[in-house]
């Protein structure tokens, strides 16, 4: 009997969260004994389509079924109608589309998504800053891509639980340490980021470096991992700029 084969396009291979899922993919393989292909889009869905297609339309490199996580927000439609035309399996991650009854109805292929309830992950996050910040305060909130459907939920799902005196200031990240690094340095040069006091709160979690700014100058700091991501800190900074500007709001910050 032919070994069956899987191809696995995740979005990108520097995230701790698509480390794992090919961590378990290769795991999974080994136990059901299936041989496994996993490829990374770089953040780029035009490259994740162009890479699947070119799997789908390869005599030697054609797997029996596609297991993804779409970089976009579509879940390309018509790479999927590629695969079920080939006879090809097909699974997506972290996304929900409309077109998987078509997809099975048209191709006879096994076709079916699987997600997280990202809403709720949200709701989560809202009920931790209330917990965070029992008299009101600010937030700051790096949010994923632009084009992630994940994000988008999980931000209506934190507006819905997130009490009316907490304050949100939203910024984008791309779900990896470095672009939320880079993204609180860009708001740290803000001059409005001088009118937010930070302060800091002790929660457990693993510690990541991210930034503060000390007596003008940028250098490291400590930062918490929380359930749902990175609560960003910054000590030193924020007692220069209490003292600088008294009575302003606490911020906290959270990627999701």
């Amino acid at each position: 009997m032919k070994k069956l084969s899987f191809l696995v396009s995740l979005t990108n291979d520097d995230n701790d969260y698509q480390q794992e899922q090919a961590k378990a993919a290769e795991t999974a393989a080994r136990r059901l004994d299936v041989d496994i292909k996993i490829i990374h889009a770089g953040n780029d869905a035009v490259t994740q389509s162009q890479q699947l297609l070119e799997f789908i339309q390869s005599r030697t490199l054609r797997p029996d079924a596609i297991v993804f996580e779409p970089v976009g927000s579509t879940g390309f439609p018509q790479v999927a109608r590629a695969a079920g035309a080939a006879g090809m399996g097909w699974a997506i991650l972290n996304h929900e589309v409309d077109y998987i009854p078509e997809l099975r109805r048209t191709f006879k292929v096994p076709a079916f998504s699987i997600s997280s309830d990202h809403e709720e992950v949200g709701k989560i996050q809202g009920k931790q800053f209330a917990a965070l910040l029992p008299q009101g305060g600010s937030v700051l909130y790096i949010e994923g891509p632009t084009n992630s459907s994940a994000a988008h939920q999980r931000t209506a799902g934190m507006n819905r639980t997130k009490p009316a005196n907490i304050v949100v200031k939203t910024m984008r990240g791309n779900w990896t340490e470095e672009s939320a690094y880079r993204a609180v340095s860009s708001w740290l040069r803000l001059r409005t980021s001088l009118e937010t006091r930070i302060s800091r709160r002790q929660h457990g979690g693993r510690r990541e470096e991210s930034v503060r700014r000390n007596n003008g100058r940028r250098s490291r700091a400590l930062a918490e991992d929380t359930i749902y991501g990175l609560r960003w800190h910054a000590e030193d900074w924020a007692g220069m700029v209490a003292q600088r500007r008294p009575g302003r709001h606490n911020l906290h910050s959270a990627e999701h």
